[in-house]
């Protein structure tokens, strides 16, 4: 599990095909600000843009670590196929804080950036979700982009998708990937799991099995 709070920016530095077809992954090498490796082991969860990939290899002389993304993971993400800054994440333990919200790591869905515009000292980002992602989406809910836990400050419906507003404070600009998006940019969305399960609970019609005491 996660919580959306971005704790460095790495950097995929080599991409190596796992075979020769579309069903064969990718190996990544990902560098990492100094000392970000010190309590990371092999078998280690990192969040790369909202997506959990398992720490496969470590070369801390390089302060870098390795991950293997899958065919069916590459699929259904945006950004893990090329060379380039990342969002990163470890692992939430138990004891600490959960400063965004419970995040799981598993990208729901690819939206497009409508618009980034500077209001006052923050910006404004504008992205179009795909339509299955609407019942999930509420004004003052909570939604991750590229592994950033946000909050929707508007929702509308559209006929090509969802489309929502998140207000960036200079400081995720400043310490995150957002930074770099433009209009067009394909970013990871992964819905909150809370309105997942209610969303859930609303289409079956109950919140416990039949027979069950309430």
């Amino acid at each position: 599990m996660f919580t959306g709070i971005i704790t460095a920016i790495g950097q995929i530095q080599h991409v190596e095909d796992l075979g020769s077809s579309q069903a064969h992954g990718k190996r990544l090498s990902i560098a990492c600000p100094p000392g970000y490796l010190d309590d990371v082991v092999l078998g280690d969860s990192i969040a790369l843009n909202g997506a959990c990939m398992t720490v496969t290899a470590l070369a801390l002389d390089a302060q870098a670590f390795v991950v293997e993304v899958s065919a069916e993971s590459l699929r259904l993400t945006a950004g893990l196929d090329q060379v380039g800054e990342v969002n990163l994440e470890k692992a939430l333990r138990a004891a600490d804080r959960l400063g965004g919200h419970i995040v799981s790591g598993h990208v729901d869905g690819i939206g497009t950036v409508s618009a980034l515009n500077p209001v006052g000292e923050s910006h404004e980002l504008r992205i179009l979700a795909p339509r299955q992602l609407m019942p999930y989406l509420a004004v003052k809910g909570s939604v991750t982009v590229q592994g950033v836990s946000l909050t929707l400050n508007s929702v509308r419906d559209l006929q090509e998708g969802c489309e929502f507003s998140i207000n960036l404070i200079a400081h995720t600009m400043a310490h995150t990937t957002l930074k770099h998006l433009r209009p067009g940019s394909a970013v990871n969305l992964e819905v909150d799991l809370i309105a997942r399960y209610v969303a859930r609970m609303l289409q079956t019609g109950s919140a416990l099995p039949t027979g069950q005491p309430r």
